[in-house]
């Protein structure tokens, strides 16, 4: 008896599951096949204003299903799903002035870039110029508030990228990494209706968390230099200490 209950519970359970997860999976097939028409799409487009990379990119039907599978991946992960970011990353390939095919990544970034504009923002260049114009001018103002930002959002982003950059001594390729970060966690809250505020003064972060292992060698190495300097004074010191030893002696 038990065992029949518990068989059935177990259908049930599994029965359950199977149609929690269908809407999710017919959700994910649906973006799956918009995401795949606009890549028909799209590689029907570059094909007439790319025309020499077909040859050498595209050289076979098996090269162009291949070459779409990755399109349709890297489209999917970074969002691109509409045709508005399309037309928007179409613009930016007819101005490139380049004879080569664009890659995945950097199709994706002329769709965001006209994304970023829609909502006020800077592209990532834009953003990294802006904080290295901050770099060089910000002596010039008594504090960051009163340095002239064009909004808001410029503010937060540049002030924060200037401190994570001194902090962790980011390399030129690094510090884009973190504009284009700043720049898609920004565009979310302004899409969400969020105002964005005005600047405030902010207490500068001195502390970047580390791990142990690091502060643990400094300790190490500090150990190490005072040991160093006591064993090579240590004969000097004993010598004089002895030699006023004896001055002191009665009779001396």
């Amino acid at each position: 008896m038990n065992s029949s209950f518990s068989a059935k519970s177990n259908r049930n359970a599994s029965a359950r599951s199977v149609t929690a997860g269908c809407p999710s999976r017919s959700a994910e097939r649906g973006v799956h096949k918009a995401v795949e028409q606009l890549v028909d799409i799209l590689f029907s487009n570059l094909r007439q204003l790319f025309p020499a990379s077909v040859s050498t990119a595209l050289k076979t039907p098996r090269d162009e299903a291949a070459a779409k599978r990755q399109w349709i991946a890297a489209f999917v992960e970074n969002s691109i799903t509409s045709k508005q970011q399309l037309s928007a990353g179409m613009k930016r390939a007819r101005a490139s002035g380049s004879p080569f095919w664009p890659s995945p990544g950097e199709f994706i970034q002329w769709c965001k870039r006209d994304d970023y504009s829609a909502v006020g923002l800077p592209d990532e260049d834009e953003l990294y110029d802006m904080v290295m114009k901050y770099c060089a001018r910000r002596g010039l103002y008594e504090t960051p508030e009163k340095y002239p930002w064009k909004t808001n959002a410029d503010y937060w982003m540049v002030t924060g990228l200037y401190s994570t950059m001194r902090a962790q001594g980011l390399t030129e390729q690094e510090l884009r990494v973190k504009c284009r970060g700043e720049l898609g966690k920004m565009a979310v809250r302004i899409r969400s209706g969020e105002q964005i505020p005005a600047p405030r003064v902010q207490l500068e972060k001195f502390y970047v968390p580390v791990s142990n292992e690091k502060p643990l060698n400094h300790v190490a190495h500090l150990k190490a230099l005072i040991k160093s300097k006591r064993s090579s004074s240590w004969p000097k010191w004993h010598s004089s200490f002895r030699r006023l030893r004896s001055r002191s002696r009665p009779g001396r």
